[in-house]
């Protein structure tokens, strides 16, 4: 296994949403390391019932982002991914939130951002990109690379407000 050049929490801390692309090309050799990301995901009862739809085409992209309700701005991407789950097992949202994690970390170590959406008119979406009855379309992913140099600071609590010990409302950290 390879050491990563820069530190996964790095990553983690780093990598913002965004919803601006460059029209540069992801190479295929990255959207595989990025569906590999996916695939090795853990999954509830290692059912791995996810499955993807590698959207690349631009017209594709555009109806993608036209069967949506919050990502219009899906048509400034390079690439998407849609993550279909299991609704028939309760985990399935855990499931994808653990995927797309997994695949936009992947990608952002390759310098290319990413963002998400989650709300679809569902059968507008089913229609254009053959999805069958049983899986759900539970987010989009969207990829490209950055149009300008991303920072990647974030505010965030500080981890005294959000972290207890053994009990709710007992610091963790003194």
């Amino acid at each position: 296994m390879e050491v990563a050049a820069k530190s996964l929490l790095f990553y983690v801390k780093s990598k913002l949403d965004i919803r601006e692309f460059d029209s540069k090309p992801i190479p295929v050799q990255v959207i595989t390391e990025i569906l590999e990301a996916a695939r090795y995901t853990g999954s509830g009862k290692n059912l791995q019932h996810w499955r993807f739809v590698v959207i690349q085409d631009r017209k594709n992209i555009e109806k993608l982002a036209e069967d949506s309700i919050t990502g219009k701005w899906a048509i400034n991407g390079t690439l998407a991914i849609l993550v279909l789950t299991d609704p028939s097992y309760d985990f399935h949202l855990l499931d994808a939130g653990r995927v797309v994690q997994n695949m936009q970390l992947v990608a952002w170590s390759h310098g290319i951002a990413s963002g998400l959406f989650t709300r679809f008119d569902i059968e507008k979406l089913r229609r254009d990109f053959n999805i069958p009855e049983h899986l759900y379309p539970s987010a989009a992913v969207i990829f490209g690379y950055p149009p300008r140099k991303i920072i990647g600071k974030k505010a965030r609590r500080p981890l005294r407000l959000l972290v207890f010990s053994e009990k709710f409302g007992e610091p963790f950290f003194k």
